[in-house]
């Protein structure tokens, strides 16, 4: 196994199968995403069932209340835009299942059909923006929480009166009923480095702050997080996977391919409790 650091973040992973991973290989690739925080591998050759067997080397799969799932494979979650729609999941920045008072460990994207050019995903590193964070301001943040919902976003009001494409891809609204309080940094449970846990779609408040001071601090750490030095912009290509952790890590999808189609696999994987 050969692991290679991208820029901004993550690692590319290779000289591996992951049809064959061992104790030790598992092992070593729970430690790098907590070094890294996004594993990005190529020439993968996964059927949903090995795809399904991968995730469950490393946790408990959490099946999504929300997106649609891949016809016969409840557990995998379908992340897809058609040719003609022209509104793609997963644009804006954020961390999946933030919103959980056990928020997911991370998730595992596998392509399937791909567009020609274009549906790159950005990452970014929580760890690394932290880390650049004056040490005044590490000192503020490391008192506050942070609220995070999934009402906003996938709950029944999120979407009435909307004119949107979704259709059938997002639904079950009436399961989104989720609100937990976060620490803004938190220990990551695998490498006990420090990360910035608050995202633009999830985070809802500060709780220590008023509305406006609450609101101005989060955009600062926003604006923060999205520089340049801490991106990576992953280029899929058939067979490529990624498997990021929620802990330490922000991503979006690029919706850049107008008239193309673009179907994804995803996988995310039970997590554990989040401490300051």
């Amino acid at each position: 196994m050969r692991i290679e650091s991208a820029s901004g973040a993550g690692a590319y992973v290779s000289d591996i199968d992951l049809n064959t991973l061992n104790t030790d290989q598992i092992e070593q690739l729970k430690k790098s995403l907590g070094q890294y925080g996004v594993l990005y591998f190529r020439q993968q050759n996964l059927t949903p069932e090995q795809h399904i067997a991968l995730a469950e080397s490393f946790g408990t799969i959490n099946i999504n209340r929300f997106f649609a799932a891949v016809p016969e494979h409840p557990k995998i979650a379908q992340v897809l835009k058609e040719a003609t729609q022209t509104q793609n999941l997963g644009q804006m920045w954020h961390t999946d299942h933030s919103y959980d008072q056990v928020p997911a460990l991370g998730s595992i994207l596998v392509a399937r059909d791909l567009p020609h050019t274009g549906g790159d995903t950005l990452f970014v590193n929580q760890i690394a923006a932290y880390d650049a964070l004056d040490d005044d301001l590490k000192a503020q943040l490391v008192t506050l929480t942070a609220t995070h919902s999934s009402r906003h976003v996938f709950g029944e009001s999120a979407h009435k009166g909307k004119h949107d494409d979704l259709g059938d891809r997002l639904g079950n609204t009436a399961a989104a009923t989720q609100d937990a309080v976060h620490p803004v940094v938190i220990k990551h449970p695998f490498s006990g480095r420090s990360a910035l846990y608050v995202n633009p779609q999830f985070t809802i408040k500060i709780n220590e702050l008023d509305k406006q001071a609450g609101d101005e601090l989060l955009q600062t750490l926003y604006e923060h997080s999205v520089k340049e030095q801490f991106q990576h912009r992953f280029q899929w290509q058939p067979g490529s996977v990624a498997f990021w952790d929620n802990r330490a890590t922000w991503h979006k999808a690029l919706n850049d391919y107008p008239g193309q189609r673009r179907l994804m696999h995803r996988i995310t994987v039970e997590g554990e409790a989040l401490f300051a």
